[in-house]
């Protein structure tokens, strides 16, 4: 009896030493030194602009745009028309801004640090000068038993008319990706990757199309990809909304081209249309083959039409999804029609670093 009663002043003698401890060790002061980089690099817009009866509007000039990103007025840095060089136009600046953070413990600290610039860097011009790369994406899933050749064919007619593309890629699609052709500019190249396809699968559009999406964003300049669509996706697990919105965060503009197939499903039909809408680009439906062609030659004729604007963002808080607006400044432009995408998502970086350690004696 002795004994348990012992053992049982030794268990709380523990538990209070434990807790003392606890306690010490909580009031010894942290300190931590906790940065969030923000990257604030060049935006790129890729602008069409249309008259009341679909014609593009050409010859406008810089001043002729107004650009805001979430209601605030930006500062132009380049800009070019079709295939033209882009041309520097201002210099274009950001400065440290002091927002408040939520800390882990819930107090708003802390400064967000964004990255100054003096001037448009030659680096950044070389990327706003950068040509178009095209990445085309085929569908080659059982839905393309019927007039496979067809769409080979107005592939290939689209990939010889390219004249405003500086590279092609070629992929194609069914349940898995295949990566034909790498970004090139050999075009023979890329039209043995067209001829060596073959129809399989089932069609899982959205999951191939986030990685097409991933592999444009590494490159710099103006990327597009451009689908060809048979049917309906019933394969993937990525949701579109999440394909569209890495697309639009990365600049790149999705064109699609639809045949009757994928039509007759009123829900894929809506949701391409959203998904282009929203990144720039169009959606089209062809029921024949010829139709096909004139849809690729209508985002040929987009591409070299289209007009390139970049600003780097002013101050700006808002380190989530930030809303681009552009119209025309002049009053007689009123009724022209003014496409490109809608906004983006900045990329946020947090690098906490702990200076003293928690490093508290019990003695």
């Amino acid at each position: 009896m002795a004994r348990k009663t012992f053992r049982s002043f030794l268990t709380a003698i523990l538990v209070m030493f434990l807790y003392t401890r606890e306690c010490v060790v909580a009031q010894e002061p942290v300190h931590v030194d906790s940065h969030i980089q923000v990257a604030v690099d060049l935006v790129q817009l890729n602008v069409a602009v249309t008259d009341r009866h679909g014609n593009y509007v050409t010859g406008l000039h810089p001043g002729d745009f107004f650009v805001q990103e979430d209601g605030i007025q930006q500062k132009i840095a380049t800009f070019a028309e079709g295939n033209e060089p882009a041309n520097r136009l201002a210099e274009a600046a950001s400065s440290d801004i002091e927002v408040r953070r939520v800390a882990g413990d819930g107090e708003a600290t802390g400064k967000e640090q964004y990255g100054s610039r003096e001037r448009l860097s030659e680096g950044d011009l070389r990327v706003a000068v950068t040509g178009a790369n095209v990445f085309i994406l085929f569908d080659t899933s059982n839905y393309m038993y019927r007039g496979f050749v067809f769409a080979q064919d107005a592939i290939s007619d689209f990939i010889r008319s390219l004249e405003s593309a500086d590279r092609i890629a070629f992929y194609s699609y069914s349940r898995d990706l295949s990566r034909a052709t790498h970004l090139t500019s050999e075009r023979s190249q890329v039209l043995r990757g067209v001829r060596t396809t073959v129809a399989g699968d089932d069609a899982a559009l959205y999951n191939c199309l986030l990685l097409t999406v991933k592999d444009a964003a590494q490159y710099s300049g103006r990327k597009v990809i451009v689908v060809f669509s048979n049917g309906p996706d019933n394969a993937s697990v990525v949701p579109p909304e999440d394909v569209a919105e890495l697309a639009q965060s990365a600049g790149i503009a999705i064109y699609m081209v639809c045949t009757r197939q994928a039509q007759l499903e009123p829900i894929s039909t809506a949701v391409f249309e959203r998904m282009t809408a929203a990144t720039g680009g169009k959606a089209y439906f062809a029921k024949t083959w010829i139709n096909e062609q004139q849809a690729f030659a209508s985002i040929r004729d987009d591409l070299a039409h289209l007009y390139s604007l970049s600003y780097y963002p002013r101050q700006n808080s808002n380190r989530g999804w930030r809303t681009i607006t552009v119209k025309l400044t002049s009053e007689r432009m009123k009724n022209y029609h003014v496409r490109t995408r809608n906004g983006y998502r900045l990329q946020v970086s947090r690098f906490p670093k702990v200076q003293d350690a928690m490093t508290t004696s019990p003695h």
